[in-house]
C-alpha cells in the first residue's frame, strides 16, 4: 500500500511525499482564495466551498479565515452548518458534520495524530482517524475535537472543551477532558420557548 493509499487507513504513513503534497497544495490554494474574498462576495465564497469540500450542503456559512490541511477536501458538511471565525479542520482524513451544526470561533477538529515513539515522530510519520459530529450540535468557542471522536446529534459542547472520547446524543458536555454533565431536557425547550413569547 502506498502512502497516498494509507491516508484513510488509520495506519502510519509519510505525509510529505511529492505526490501527496502536489495534490494537497492544489486544494490549499483554493482555501487561500476563499480567505481573501471580501465580505460582500458571498456567491464567490459559496462557489469556492463547493470546489474545496468533499460535500457541502445548502445554506452553509463559513466565516473566513478558514484553516484546513487539505482545504476541506476531506470534509463533509450537511445543510445549514455555520462556522464562526478561525475554524481549523485538520482534514487529513474525513470529517463528517451533520445538518445545522454550529461552530463558535476558534474551534479545532483534528483527524491527524503522530507516533508516540520519538524516532518515528522525528521522521514525520503520522496516522489519521475520522471525526463524526452529528446534526444540530453546538460547539462553543475554542472547542478542540481529537482524532477518532464521534459526537452524537443535538449535543452541546461547552466553550474551551477538549473532546478526547465519544460524546452521546442529546447532552450538554464540557471540560478538559470533556465529560457529559446532563441531558438536554423538555425543561430546556419550555424555558426557551417561553422566552420567545415575551
Amino acid at each position: 500500500m502506498t502512502d497516498r493509499e494509507k491516508i484513510h487507513s488509520g495506519e502510519l504513513y509519510y505525509p510529505s511525499g511529492d505526490d501527496i503534497m502536489k495534490e494537497q497544495l492544489s486544494y490549499v490554494n483554493m482555501q487561500y482564495d476563499f480567505n481573501m474574498t471580501r465580505p460582500t462576495e458571498l456567491d464567490k465564497r459559496e462557489e469556492l466551498l463547493k470546489k474545496m469540500f468533499a460535500e457541502i450542503g445548502e445554506g452553509c456559512y463559513i466565516e473566513p479565515p478558514l484553516h484546513a490541511n487539505w482545504g476541506g477536501h476531506h470534509v463533509h458538511f450537511g445543510k445549514g452548518v455555520y462556522a464562526n471565525y478561525n475554524l481549523t479542520l485538520v482534514d487529513d482524513t474525513h470529517i463528517y458534520v451533520g445538518d445545522y451544526t454550529l461552530f463558535g470561533p476558534n474551534c479545532v477538529i483534528a483527524t491527524a495524530s503522530h507516533p508516540i515513539d520519538p524516532t518515528l515522530r522525528q521522521e514525520a510519520y503520522q496516522y489519521n482517524l475520522p471525526v463524526h459530529i452529528g446534526k444540530n450540535c453546538w460547539l462553543g468557542a475554542g472547542v478542540i475535537v481529537c482524532p477518532g471522536v464521534t459526537i452524537g446529534d443535538n449535543t452541546i459542547i461547552g466553550a474551551g472543551s477538549v473532546v478526547t472520547k465519544d460524546i452521546p446524543s442529546g447532552v450538554v458536555a464540557f471540560g478538559n477532558p470533556c465529560r457529559v454533565h446532563r441531558e438536554v431536557t423538555e425543561k430546556d425547550r419550555e424555558r426557551e420557548y417561553n422566552m420567545l413569547k415575551n
